[in-house]
């Protein structure tokens, strides 16, 4: 289980940085259940780091079986 404090969550616009994707094309990877579903903090939309980077790996492991 990762602990919190070294879990930050991100915005729609980090987790699309991170991908190296559009905001919109984030937006409709979530739409299409390609990507995690935010975690709702009010009216924020956030998403921890380990899940996004949970998502690179099974795409990483995906390439890898498909090759």
């Amino acid at each position: 289980m990762v602990d919190e404090t070294s879990d930050p969550m991100l915005t729609a616009s980090d987790c699309a940085s991170l991908l190296g994707v559009s905001v919109t094309t984030f937006w409709r990877w979530i739409a299409g259940g390609r990507a995690p579903k935010p975690i709702k903090l009010g009216k924020l939309s956030r998403w921890p780091k380990s899940e996004i980077l949970g998502l690179m790996q099974r795409a990483k492991a995906a390439r890898q079986i498909a090759a």
